[in-house]
């Protein structure tokens, strides 16, 4: 399986890196590791994970309260949106559309 990261999702990537990187120095780094090695299971752990809104598997992170929400479509896994779980489920609804 393939992943490719579309840039909506690189952008929630950069936006959660600078959120905890003011929290403080070498947590945004961290965030962004985890993150990414949560992405590269895909390759072995595509469509495993539950479908939301109809149209989205939901992969959770393993360390921090973000979900990534990817696509299948000819043998890859296309990230669409890398969204903090504690917004309000209408908010990352929109976000999807």
């Amino acid at each position: 399986m393939k992943i490719k990261i579309l840039a909506s999702a690189a952008q929630d990537l950069i936006d959660g890196y600078w959120f905890y990187e003011k929290q403080a120095e070498g947590v945004g780094t961290y965030f962004l590791d985890t993150l990414y090695s949560d992405i590269d299971s895909l390759v072995v752990n595509a469509g495993v994970h539950s479908l939301y809104f109809d149209a989205y598997y939901r992969l959770l992170s393993k360390r921090f309260p973000f979900a990534v929400y990817y696509r299948i479509e000819q043998h890859t896994a296309l990230i669409y949106a890398v969204l903090d779980c504690r917004k309000n489920p209408a908010w990352i609804r929109n976000k999807l559309k």
